[in-house]
């Protein structure tokens, strides 16, 4: 293993933390874990490749627009996200929550495609983020599909987010055959209190799980009551997107 390229890829994904940008040497050190000499080098090496500028105003440290150019290429790969858009506008349209497109990496789901709801409150996301597969409705309905074994090389990570965060493994395993017998997932406040979402997996044409389209807002407007009317309206759109990526299952 390449320490060193690993090293520079944990600052620049630190250096491209939106949440807390731009960042200073001494923020980034302690967050990645190196000495402030190590990351001061790495910042270096990562500008005259272009992928960072100082910014002079605050002394802090952000990525530049050639991020941003190489992620929009391997999105571009993703043809499922041009072919999932307008069933995405449709059931947008039809309940008025935020719907996500999201694909599975490890125990991460990342937000490949999103339409935010018009509503003055809604679930908070972007385009790129990540979350906790097994905490978030469209991880879940992904995961249900993954092979034997699949989540026991994670076991370690199955941290607590909130109080109703599944991170037993047995416990897990049950919701996983439920999303599968049901269609669809549910999460209930387990990855951010208060917020909740419906999803139901996305097949090609080989019957692989490629990504989920889910739906997610707070449970105080999307109830329980309220996701089980909307999950048939998400399997079917689910469906329509599967059915154009040659899903004939």
């Amino acid at each position: 293993m390449d320490k060193t390229l690993l090293k520079g890829l944990m600052v620049l994904e630190a250096v491209t933390d939106v949440a807390h940008q731009p960042r200073t040497i001494d923020e980034l050190a302690t967050r990645v874990g190196l000495t402030r000499s190590n990351t001061h080098r790495t910042l270096q090496t990562l500008m005259h490749a272009g992928y960072v500028v100082k910014d002079e105003q605050s002394g802090g440290y952000r990525g530049t627009i050639r991020l941003f150019e190489l992620g929009a290429r391997q999105l571009a790969q993703l043809d499922v996200r041009k072919v999932a858009l307008p069933a995405m506008r449709a059931l947008a349209e039809l309940t008025g929550e935020t719907v996500h497109l999201s694909v599975l990496d490890g125990l991460d789901v990342v937000y490949v495609e999103k339409i935010d709801s018009a509503q003055p409150i809604r679930a908070y996301s972007m385009v790129g983020g990540r979350g906790p597969a097994y905490a978030v409705a469209t991880g879940k309905a992904l995961l249900a599909y993954q092979p034997e074994g699949y989540l026991e090389r994670y076991a370690d990570r199955l941290v607590r987010h909130t109080p109703q965060t599944i991170t037993a493994l047995p416990v897990l395993h049950d919701e996983l055959r439920k999303v599968v017998r049901l269609g669809y997932s549910i999460n209930r406040g387990e990855w951010r209190d208060g917020v909740g979402g419906v999803a139901a997996a996305v097949f090609n044409g080989l019957d692989q799980p490629i990504a989920a389209l889910g739906i997610s807002g707070p449970i105080e407007r999307l109830s329980p009551k309220q996701m089980k009317e909307f999950a048939p309206h998400v399997q079917a759109r689910a469906l329509e997107i599967s059915r154009a990526m040659g899903y004939r299952g």
